[in-house]
């Protein structure tokens, strides 16, 4: 008998026709995550869930899937998951680090020119029928050249962003938990965006609230690409409000898909709905390396991308 697998969300064609080939797939097939109860049954008896980032799988998930070998999460980070509580059952747990790395440094780009250049603003007046020709004065932004760009989480993705960072004539400088680079307050003080790239913990947790973001220039931007809940929202939209910071643009939120409604209004925010890997190529990898690491653990061979 093929092992069990439970998958979340459906795939592209070519990675459901891999796991099938070596699985047992029982494919939830709703518009969005599992419900609860659903989940905890499902997960009763299968070796192996591939999960979503949008999937919460705590003790209890862990606890009710008794059979499970691999646990593997289409996203780079793996907050969603009690990895503690896995590997007490000795469940390998993967993500799907580097194949994403490109489409979110360059996702991240757009939001960059999106806020600084008020793309958003100027889309928003043509669309209601406000513009009313070319102006000399009209939604002046900022450029990036001669800039100078603060990344706090200098890891695979925060390096990409860094290299196109440099195209555009910007000046790069860096800060990580570990102490290394620039620290973090003088990093807020000096540059005139800030884009975070940090994964999700304890310690990142609302790293970025009002006392942060009292630190940085009028004049500067933040960027969150990374986590949600890395950004204290209440705070933000004080201090995009108050004109604290000149704008900011967003990619990820406290509790998707709700907003805080503070936020909605305002024109100096840029809100897109989690698109940081979003295309047809980076999706296809994430999911089909995913795959092939279910298919490797329950082959009995080592994972491809294990979580440390």
């Amino acid at each position: 008998m093929k092992p069990k697998v439970l998958l979340t969300r459906s795939l592209p064609s070519s990675v459901l026709a891999r796991l099938e080939a070596a699985c047992d797939v029982d494919l939830f097939r709703g518009g969005g995550p599992v419900p609860r109860a659903e989940f905890l049954a499902r997960v009763a008896g299968k070796e192996a869930l591939l999960s979503m980032v949008t999937d919460t799988v705590d003790r209890a998930v862990i606890d009710a899937g008794t059979e499970l070998r691999v646990i593997a999460n289409v996203a780079v980070g793996y907050n969603n998951i009690d990895v503690a509580a896995a590997r007490e059952r000795g469940i390998t747990v993967t993500n799907t680090p580097d194949v994403l790395t490109d489409a979110t440094a360059d996702f991240t780009m757009a939001l960059m020119l999106a806020v600084t250049r008020r793309l958003g603003e100027g889309e928003r007046m043509v669309r209601r029928g406000d513009w009313k020709g070319w102006a000399f004065d009209q939604l002046l932004g900022m450029q990036l050249r001669g800039k100078q760009l603060g990344i706090v989480g200098f890891g695979r993705i925060g390096r990409a962003v860094a290299a196109r960072a440099a195209a555009f004539g910007m000046t790069v400088v860096h800060s990580l938990r570990s102490g290394e680079g620039l620290a973090l307050d003088r990093l807020l003080a000096t540059s005139d965006v800030v884009s975070l790239h940090v994964p999700l913990s304890p310690d990142t947790r609302h790293l970025i609230g009002q006392p942060e973001l009292a630190r940085m220039k009028r004049s500067a931007y933040l960027i969150n690409t990374t986590r949600g809940l890395v950004v204290d929202e209440a705070a933000l939209a004080w201090a995009l409000k108050n004109r604290i910071i000149s704008g900011a643009a967003l990619d990820v939120y406290e509790r998707e898909p709700e907003i805080h409604p503070d936020l909605l209004p305002l024109e100096n925010v840029v809100l897109a709905p989690h698109l940081g890997s979003a295309t047809t190529e980076t999706r296809t990898a994430m999911a089909d390396l995913a795959a092939r690491n279910v298919v490797a653990v329950l082959s009995g061979e080592p994972p491809l991308t294990p979580v440390a």
